[in-house]
């Protein structure tokens, strides 16, 4: 159940993405190559340049239900209208259905957002900074490289949560399950489960690195 300020209806055109999810104030580069696509760029240039970006379920062979709106903060045309873009995550949507197919995808949606938290969900948000801390600082010791996290991390929890989801690599089906939760608290649970477990493996690998060293 989602907050009735939540609940706003909008058309939007739809852009899926094979193994891509997006998340609220995430940013997302793309190239414009497709026909339809670049007649798409043009058009929400001209109005309020928001568009949605769901991801293409490989399962279901159709994009997902759920998505995040995309905002185009910076573009740059390139040779036979092909374009550069930067977008930067926006609210979550809902997809009702379609309106239109051609020439490119227009949905029905409804904003959709987090339950209000029913306790203080910051301790939380520090317990998972802090095994974010740990991952990097041991992916780092493994490869020898310098790795630090960005000055800027959120520290609000649902900020935080997105964060996290959206730089989970390689499993864009557990980063839609995600985008999908209306819950801070619990999307923050399950990134706890996928950091620690990432955390023991890097642990473990490094004893025995320094086993062998």
């Amino acid at each position: 159940m989602v907050s009735s300020s939540s609940i706003a209806v909008r058309e939007l055109p739809i852009f899926p993405l094979p193994e891509v999810v997006l998340f609220p104030g995430r940013p997302l580069p793309l190239h414009i190559f497709e026909f339809r696509y670049r007649i798409m760029m043009n058009t929400i240039l001209d109005s309020d340049r928001r568009f949605g970006v769901l991801m293409w379920d490989p399962v279901k062979q159709e994009p997902a239900t759920v998505g995040c709106c995309a905002e185009v903060i910076h573009f740059q045309r390139l040779p036979d209208d092909r374009m550069k873009i930067v977008t930067l995550g926006q609210q979550r949507f809902r997809l009702l259905e379609y309106v239109r197919e051609k020439p490119y995808r227009v949905g029905l949606v409804e904003w959709i957002e987090d339950q209000p938290p029913a306790k203080d969900l910051k301790p939380k948000a520090k317990d998972v900074a802090q095994l974010l801390r740990d991952v990097v600082r041991l992916s780092a010791k493994l490869t020898n490289q310098k790795i630090e996290l960005p000055e800027d991390l959120p520290d609000l929890p649902i900020e935080l949560s997105y964060w996290v989801a959206s730089n989970l690599y390689g499993v864009a089906l557990e980063q839609q399950a995600l985008l999908e939760t209306l819950d801070t608290e619990k999307r923050l649970e399950r990134e706890t489960e996928i950091l620690t477990s990432t955390r023991n493996h890097l642990a473990a690998r490094t004893v025995l690195k320094d086993a062998l060293t």
